[in-house]
């Protein structure tokens, strides 16, 4: 099972690094908050004919001007999801992060955020079931 995990975040690393796409268009981010606003208008969960609605966790950092530093890294996802389900998952986790990259941070923001990483939740359902952790 590790080695089909780590395919998957092989394959979700791949698309992620080869996807051209523009900063989403939006406000300058001068606090954390922001952050996690901005973060969510670039989310698209994976339609429900793709892949049962999962939660899943990246920690990511960012440089000073906005960009990813280092790779991001899927620290949580549900238990019950499929492999399909964590691999549609991790493709919309990267394809968001793409998106919204550079992040558009203040002079201020950009010294306070440069090199930190952040656990960005993803959560695609009404309310969670509780479940056990399982790493990714």
């Amino acid at each position: 099972m590790a080695r089909c995990g780590n395919k998957l975040l092989l394959a979700a690393a791949v698309l992620f690094l080869g996807i051209s796409g523009a900063a989403a268009e939006d406000a300058q981010v001068n606090t954390i908050q922001d952050i996690f606003r901005h973060l969510r208008t670039c989310w698209k969960p994976p339609p429900p004919a793709k892949a049962r609605p999962i939660d899943i966790t990246v920690v990511v950092s960012f440089n000073r001007t906005g960009n990813i530093l280092g790779h991001p890294r899927i620290t949580y996802e549900s238990a019950e999801a499929s492999d399909n389900d964590r691999l549609q998952y991790r493709i919309a986790v990267m394809e968001a992060l793409q998106r919204c990259t550079p992040m558009p941070f203040t002079d201020a923001m950009a010294g306070a955020a440069a090199g930190r990483p952040f656990a960005i939740q993803f959560r695609n359902r009404k309310t969670s079931p509780p479940t056990q952790e399982r790493p990714a």
